[in-house]
């Protein structure tokens, strides 16, 4: 101890007296390395702060200030309270002392101990023994950093002082002129603005202090080192003049004011600015509302004989300001005029009768002379917004009729009135038609991919409003969209066409029946052969773009029964032909197809008959087409078989409970007695065994209880599963001896499912503890060669129960953790976390009707958590890496109220996960980061040094999806407040420029917008 106080007293009289610079950072290594306090720190510069010599105690002040930079963390706030009562009092002292000062005080703006009163107190004195403008540069930024310091943590106390607080900002702001410093003290008077501090009656001295700024006309050097821009400066103080409506009055005679100016910068801000403040989509909303809510108003008048019709005469006002702008050469005020009549058209029948009266005919014309696509495009959605409105305002005048029967004779009502409101109860495009459906089909015809984008979406506009659309011209419409469907190569035309086929077809079914249907099943099954081989590569690849696209349609139109049952037919068929090999089906059309049918599964109405048809036909046909392709050679697909099951499983989840029950009868007789009865084409052999070890190494048949699982755990829970023991039994031995992936962990979810859903009781505990006896007895086994099968197991049970909060699911986790250590299966433990927390696709889901309670990720996290993190510190160090994947996969998957309530307890970890060389590790724990960096906790800012050193090394990681996630953090780290992210903006600045040119494009692209943000932050 001794010779430590002989080291520190060195320290201090060679700092103070030798005037040895470097002997601060010397000192403040001691301190963190507890070599000395600062309170040992204090007492030995206790000569130096008692000096008579100014310059001596401002020495003995700034080492003690640099110290206090370093160690701020680590000061209890007792301490911190001593130190701010000390730094208070030299405010006070000699002028040559103050800059040291402030430099302390800023660093214990920092302190999470900060005692509550002290943020108060340090201002009152800043404000009251310090002239902010006559310090040199560094310390007045210095003043502007405790202050925003301050207002990020004890936001609250500062709002105590009342407009004090402002006035004193006022004084210290005033008169600043080096850019640096305004774009921190604009960035205060925006938190004052934004964040509700009380202005009082220095309202208008807080905008005059700011807005003689305006507009701005800094010219950065060449050389700027610290890349200030003008544009920068310009937006910040926009935010803030245009931050509050408080400063209305004061703005807008300053902006009137510099329009008039000779400057032309200066005209162009003004503008921008006036823009800002009033182009919100808010405000043109409320505008519009109010348009659409005053003529509503005046179409409720009731009309005599002799008065004047006051709708008439407002709409007549609005026409002839908006209409002659619809016919402008450039258009160019289309828009706004557009949607104020747009507006007052969805107010009522008679407002939309007499503006599309005035209007219509002229958008016609316009569109019919124009030869510009993009000028007929802009027309055409002009027009489908006409259409919209209209369909807005059909039911705004029920019960008016009567209204209006009950004032004839007591009000002299005109019996011409009356006629015009009962005829304008019909659509008022009805009148219009013709012109309409000419419209859209010319613009069908067009070449311009986006003129036909928006005529279809017209189309889908005209036919939901009834009366627009004639039998003929639905039919014409289906033959210009089956046209563009097959012809069109561009993918938006493509998906705008399938949109709007499905839109029409939930109101026009019979149309597509009979024609697109047949035309689409033509398209798929022609094999396009060539006998000469001539066909280029280009040509074979537009055929199957064409083939895929027909598939896809046949999903949208699918949504009545009727349709389905013409249009699953010929999907059903598009399976068979690929597996008999009559059409040259590729694996990935066969796949599409079965999405088509997983599609229809869940779009069609619910009803007994189309349940009915996917039980009678679509599923049994899926079956045996699967048994047929596993009993013959080739061998099933595991894609297609893998796109099959969600058909299946769709299917089943949605059928009537007395099909669902006929449904899991057939599958269970088919798995376990070998009973083909019910399946189409049925040329099976007899005693088929699908569930039984197959002969050698044979899993042809064995994968196939896939397709169990999608039948039976997709029931609803009330759905009695017969043999449901035996089936159990024989699964889970499947599960533990088959050594084909796909069907063990198949038999493992299909079990796992079964007992998700199997009522509390004996029996299910029972069963649980056999299968945790038989799981654990092959993984307690190093040498066994089933441990891979038996921890699939294990982790689909696990995750069964967890989902219910069963209370045996504890003892499935806790061997989980135990895995973490192990040699062999430690990385797939730590995988396994993952399969824990997050949703299933094809079981244990709620679209399978699985048993799921609400927060059980949260209460798997609170039970476990601790669990983890001691396993952690008990782990060697090449079983570290296991536990930090196991808390990333973990945490990655909370929601982020909880993540960022917990995250200060693991930060630690996930800061040492970083650093893990396991690349799986980087990536999930950056995931879990990305989403709490865009609203951090103070404990993350806190620890802003090691995130940012862990973020840039990645940046070089050797695996693409690492770098770009490391970069998108970055970015969100560049959001955080300016004073926390300035002093790293350097380095990041110099650490971006190796991924700016990373040979893969997204990397790139993530870097530019990291890059440019972290810029804009400075």
């Amino acid at each position: 101890m001794a010779a430590d106080g002989a080291l520190l007293l060195s320290l201090v009289e060679e700092y103070v007296s030798g005037l040895q610079d470097s002997k601060a950072k010397d000192t403040a290594t001691g301190v963190k390395d507890g070599q000395f306090t600062v309170l040992q720190l204090v007492e030995a510069l206790g000569l130096s702060l008692t000096s008579s010599q100014p310059h001596t105690r401002a020495r003995g002040v700034q080492l003690l200030s640099e110290v206090l930079q370093e160690c701020y963390g680590g000061l209890a706030e007792r301490e911190v309270e001593v130190l701010i009562a000390f730094y208070e009092n030299r405010l006070k002292d000699h002028y040559v002392i103050t800059p040291p000062v402030l430099q302390g005080l800023k660093a214990l703006t920092k302190c999470t101990a900060l005692p509550p009163g002290s943020a108060v107190s340090m201002l009152r004195s800043l404000f009251q023994d310090v002239h902010v403008q006559s310090l040199m540069l560094a310390e007045r930024a210095c003043v502007y950093n405790m202050l925003i310091n301050l207002m990020e943590t004890r936001e609250a106390e500062l709002k105590g002082l009342g407009s004090d607080f402002v006035f004193g900002f006022v004084q210290s702001m005033d008169g600043e002129r080096d850019p640096r410093n305004l774009l921190l003290a604009f960035q205060i008077a925006k938190y004052i603005i934004q964040r509700g501090y009380d202005l009082g009656k220095f309202t208008e001295e807080l905008f005059e202090v700011t807005s003689c700024y305006f507009p701005i006309d800094f010219t950065p050097p060449s050389n700027d080192p610290h890349g200030i821009t003008r544009e920068e400066l310009i937006l910040t103080l926009r935010d803030v003049l245009a931050g509050t409506p408080q400063f209305a009055e004061f703005l807008l005679p300053l902006l009137i004011e510099k329009l008039d100016s000779d400057v032309q910068s200066a005209k162009l801000d003004s503008l921008q600015t006036l823009v800002f403040q009033t182009s919100s989509e808010k405000i043109e909303s409320a505008g519009l509302a109010a348009l659409t809510a005053l003529t509503s108003c005046l179409s409720r008048s009731v009309l005599n004989s002799d008065s004047e019709d006051s709708l008439c005469t407002f709409l007549d006002l609005v026409l002839k300001d908006c209409k002659h702008h619809l016919c402008e050469p450039d258009l160019k005020l289309v828009w706004p005029s557009a949607k104020l009549l747009q507006a007052a058209c969805s107010a009522s029948n008679r407002a939309s009768h007499i503006v599309t009266a005035a209007v219509m005919p002229s958008l016609f014309e316009q569109y019919n002379n124009r030869t510009q696509c993009s000028h007929r495009r802009t027309l055409l959605e002009v027009v489908q917004r006409f259409i919209q409105s209209v369909k807005n305002c059909q039911s705004s005048d029920n019960g008016k009729c009567c209204l209006l029967l009950s004032h004839i004779q007591s009000r002299s009502l005109s019996y011409s009135c009356v006629l015009f409101h009962f005829k304008t109860k019909e659509n008022v495009l009805l009148d219009f038609r013709p012109s309409l459906c000419s419209m859209v089909f010319s613009a069908l015809t067009e070449s311009n991919s986006s003129l036909q984008i928006t005529a279809t979406s017209v189309l889908t506009s005209l036919a939901q409003q009834t009366g627009l659309l004639l039998d003929a011209d639905v039919e014409l419409a289906v033959d210009h969209l089956t046209r563009l469907l097959l012809t069109e190569e561009d993918d938006r035309v493509s998906l705008a066409v399938v949109e709007s086929i499905g839109a029409l077809a939930k109101l026009h079914p019979a149309a597509f029946i009979t024609k697109l249907i047949p035309r689409l099943k033509a398209e798929i099954f022609t094999e396009h052969m060539d006998q000469d081989n001539n066909r280029t590569v280009t040509e074979q690849h537009s055929h199957r773009a064409v083939r895929q696209r027909c598939l896809s349609a046949l999903a949208a139109v699918s949504t009545q029964a009727g349709v389905v049952k013409e249009s699953t037919p010929v999907l059903l068929e598009v399976l068979s032909s690929a597996h008999t090999g009559s059409v040259g089906f590729l694996v990935e059309e066969v796949v599409l197809a079965c999405c088509s049918l997983q599609r229809i599964a869940e779009q069609v109405e619910d009803t007994e008959e189309t349940g009915r048809c996917f039980h009678d036909i679509i599923v049994p046909r899926l079956l045996s087409l699967a048994l047929q392709a596993a009993l013959q050679v080739p061998l099933l697909e595991e894609a297609v078989l893998s796109a099959v099951v969600p058909v299946i499983s769709t299917s089943c989840s949605k059928l009537q409970p007395m099909l669902a029950g006929q449904t899991a009868s057939r599958a269970v007789s088919l798995f376990l007695d070998g009973d083909v009865s019910f399946l189409p084409d049925n040329s099976f052999p007899s005693h088929i065994q699908l569930l039984k070890k197959q002969q050698g190494d044979s899993w042809s048949q064995s994968q196939l209880v896939y397709l169990l699982m999608g039948c039976v755990c997709s029931l609803p829970r009330s759905v009695e599963v017969p043999q449901v023991d035996q089936l159990l039994s024989e699964l889970q031995e499947m599960s533990c001896t088959c050594g084909h992936p796909l069907s063990y962990t198949s038999a493992a979810k299909c079990f796992a499912g079964l007992v998700n859903k199997r009522p509390q009781g004996d029996s299910l505990d029972s069963l649980i503890q056999s299968t945790m006896r038989r799981v654990c007895s092959e993984l307690d086994s190093a040498s066994s060669p089933l441990r891979t099968q038996a921890f699939t197991l294990m982790i689909w049970v696990a995750k069964a129960l967890l989902l219910r909060y069963h209370p045996l699911s504890t003892a499935l986790t806790d061997k989980l953790f135990s895995l973490l250590d192990d040699a062999d299966l430690g990385a797939m433990a730590a995988d396994g976390f993952s399969l824990l927390m997050s949703d299933s696709v094809d079981v244990l889901n709620r679209g399978c009707h699985a048993d799921v309670r609400i927060m059980y990720r949260q209460r798997f996290f609170s039970e476990n958590s601790a669990k983890l993190v001691q396993g952690f510190n008990a782990a060697s160090q090449e079983k570290k890496p296991n536990y930090l994947k196991a808390l990333s996969n973990i945490v990655n998957k909370l929601p982020k109220q909880v993540q960022v309530t917990e995250l200060p307890a693991l930060l630690s970890l996930l800061l040492e996960a970083l650093s893990c060389p396991d690349r799986g590790v980087q990536l999930s724990t950056l995931s879990c980061l990305e989403p709490v960096l865009v609203d951090p906790p103070p404990a993350l800012i806190q620890q802003l040094e090691a995130l940012v050193s862990r973020l840039l090394a990645l940046t070089s990681s050797p695996a693409m999806n690492v770098r770009i996630a490391s970069l998108r953090c970055i970015h969100a780290v560049s959001h955080f407040p300016v004073h926390e992210v300035l002093p790293f903006r350097a380095r990041v600045l110099r650490a971006l420029a190796r991924p700016l040119d990373d040979k893969k494009r997204l990397v790139r692209s993530e870097a530019v917008q990291a890059r440019g943000e972290c810029n804009h932050s400075g």
